[in-house]
């Protein structure tokens, strides 16, 4: 018999104890119960960052993940450039919107997010956008960049114990196994799998050179405030990124086809692996499905899909886009919390005030693809203790030549026309 709750019993005994106090003519005085316990939590409200508490660097870590290996330097903050990637706005901390536009919604407890249009590049609303944060499995993104564009997708790798063995989540690949790198890549993005970061990893040459391929890719594509320090996006020291950034990483990898094929893509069988036969009781492992674990492609209207992540020191994050009346829109959330609503809920939100914004509207661009191969921004080192910055050239100016290098350069054809027109006289005397 299923026993009613503690508070229903305790409102029942008081109801026949009264009951009993009546019948008996207010003879027997009633008992005096206590009040059911009540708890409380605490209000939410969405973090304030309007003084810029992640300028140079993510917030202190809570763990132990960022420590450096023994004889390895703490990396140092990364520069920040001045003025901002992306325009005068973009360097604001608190909440970025167009002037006149509504409030931006409720309830979004990420610390840090950006909505901005994938095909024109326009930011129209953002909240700390150069903050720097911790990205998680978001980082897969440009992760997979890099993958897509150097591994054939039909080779078939063999997947190994080392692959089995990392740590975070894992999609289940087993040593032994035989897995092509579409089948990788699916897993990577639908399902967040470590194992199989590590499996593509091993292919770019290991962990080192990933993670330098893929921070040479952040930097050409003007995201300053992103530094990878694993391919799988699980912390460790200096790794970092920005609302800006991410949104401009997603942006790059939604070029590619493939890349936007995964992100869409529901569900997928994933291939098994054999018995390991140095345990006498281990059977074979049958194949299974794997599912995307963005929610927001089931449940908003025109998801194009995403990328979540999670870490202790990170949080919540979380990258995703989505197609209105011709219209696609790409929502980031950094560092954000499972209340007062999920991340995939707080996306839906922001991308509803995006989609209801007129076209055109901004208060910031991405870098044009067309840029991305020669970043010319200049850098300020971090804030010292006095708190300045050192000021630089616009991260999209290029340096022009000035009146000496004209004069000099001029002097030279000058003398060079003079040389041939000599030369021709000679020859006609002869």
């Amino acid at each position: 018999m299923k026993l009613p709750h503690p508070r229903h019993r305790t409102a029942r005994l008081a109801g026949v104890l009264t009951a009993a106090t009546l019948l008996l003519g207010g003879m027997v005085a009633a008992p005096v119960l206590a009040a059911p316990p009540t708890t409380t939590t605490t209000p939410f409200s969405t973090p304030n960052t309007d003084n810029c508490p992640q300028k140079t660097k993510p917030p202190a870590p809570i763990d132990s993940s960022e420590v450096p290996a023994p004889g390895q330097p703490t990396p140092a903050p990364l520069p920040v450039p001045v003025p901002p990637v992306g325009g005068t706005r973009m360097g604001e901390c608190g909440v970025v919107l167009p002037k006149g536009a509504p409030p931006a919604p409720k309830d979004i407890s990420a610390t840090a997010w950006m909505v901005s249009d994938l095909d024109t590049g326009e930011v129209l609303a953002a909240k700390d956008p150069h903050g720097r944060y911790r990205p998680a499995s978001t980082i897969k993104v440009l992760l997979a960049t890099v993958a897509l564009r150097t591994l054939k997708l039909d080779t078939v790798v063999t997947g190994t114990q080392e692959d089995a063995n990392v740590d975070g989540t894992r999609v289940g690949i087993g040593p032994g196994g035989q897995y092509t790198n579409r089948q990788l890549m699916q897993a990577l993005i639908m399902a967040s799998g470590n194992d199989a970061a590590h499996a593509i990893a091993a292919q770019l040459g290991g962990d080192e050179a990933t993670v330098a391929r893929m921070n040479q890719l952040a930097k050409s594509l003007y995201a300053f405030d992103t530094r990878a320090a694993t391919p799988s996006g699980l912390d460790g020291p200096g790794m970092s990124t920005s609302a800006y950034d991410l949104s401009l990483l997603f942006r790059e990898a939604m070029t590619l086809p493939l890349f936007a094929e995964f992100i869409h893509t529901e569900q997928i069988e994933f291939p098994g692996y054999p018995k390991n036969p140095k345990i006498p009781e281990d059977t074979d492992h049958p194949g299974f499905f794997v599912g995307n674990d963005n929610q927001l492609l089931f449940n908003y209207d025109g998801a194009l899909g995403g990328k979540t992540g999670f870490t202790d020191d990170a949080r919540q994050t979380f990258v995703a886009a989505a197609e209105r009346n011709g219209r696609r829109l790409a929502v980031t959330l950094l560092q954000a919390e499972v209340r007062p609503v999920r991340p995939w809920e707080q996306a839906a939100r922001l991308l509803d005030y995006g989609f209801a914004l007129p076209r055109g509207t901004e208060v910031g661009t991405l870098p044009n693809h067309a840029d991305r191969a020669a970043p010319t921004a200049a850098l300020a080192t971090p804030p010292g203790p006095e708190g300045g910055d050192v000021l630089a050239s616009p991260p999209h100016e290029r340096e022009y030549p000035g009146p000496r290098t004209l004069l000099m350069v001029g002097g030279i054809v000058l003398i060079l026309f003079l040389l041939l027109k000599a030369r021709r006289v000679n020859r006609q005397r002869r």
